[in-house]
């Protein structure tokens, strides 16, 4: 399913959380530079980090610390910025412009809205109710018998808590791993441009539906 159908049809918008309903990249950059020079590790600038993320925080540390570090090593830089990041994850850490009305408008409309995220599964659960409380029916996100996206777990595990096929859901995110998440999943897909990647890089992903406004989703659910 590599295009969205005729408008209309979805009942259901599925969708990611860093980049997609939240800018999370300062809060991570500042944390993950703050992390580097506690152990003497060179920094990052915030463009060099936005390439680094969409895989999970474990990912995170992996891509921005020196090479060659050991397993060990690498688990104590982790540890410390997770205790760091707890604290400091909503200094900088909003909404996008536009995301929240058109959330509302969709619920407004009958539609069902939810979260699936590479974060842990706690965590999902707390940003959604902390930024959009009452607007999401589930949120989902790593945690045991869920494997982090790209793989369909977190999606399946949503239309299965919902009861909705999968035909009538739409999948919405901001990078690679989102277009091959969808494409796992044997769901459609929207990609949005005001994210964590670039439009060319994306359509070299596969991404075939990108949009540059939240409220452009409304057209693909509403009649």
């Amino acid at each position: 399913m590599d295009s969205p159908r005729q408008m209309g049809k979805y009942n259901t918008v599925i969708f990611d959380l860093d980049g997609t309903l939240l800018n999370t990249l300062e809060d991570l950059a500042d944390s993950l530079n703050v992390t580097l020079e506690h152990f003497g590790y060179p920094q990052h600038t915030i463009e060099e980090v936005c390439s680094f993320v969409g895989n999970g925080i474990r990912l995170l540390i992996e891509r921005g610390v020196p090479k060659g570090l050991s397993t060990e090593e690498i688990d104590q830089v982790f540890d410390y910025f997770m205790e760091y990041y707890q604290v400091h994850c909503a200094d900088k850490t909003k909404p996008y412009e536009g995301i929240e009305e058109t959330i509302c408008r969709l619920r407004s409309a009958g539609i069902r809205t939810a979260v699936v995220s590479n974060k842990a599964d706690c965590a999902v659960k707390e940003l959604a109710e902390k930024y959009f409380s009452g607007l999401f029916d589930v949120a989902v996100g790593e945690r045991k018998g869920i494997s982090k996206k790209p793989a369909p777990d977190g999606v399946d595990d949503v239309l299965k808590q919902l009861g909705i096929p999968r035909e009538k859901a739409v999948y919405v995110g901001d990078s690679e791993v989102d277009v091959a998440t969808a494409r796992n999943a044997h769901m459609d897909s929207l990609i949005v441009e005001w994210g964590f990647r670039k439009a060319d890089f994306l359509r070299e992903k596969g991404a075939r539906i990108l949009i540059k406004k939240p409220e452009e989703i409304l057209s693909y659910c509403l009649d």
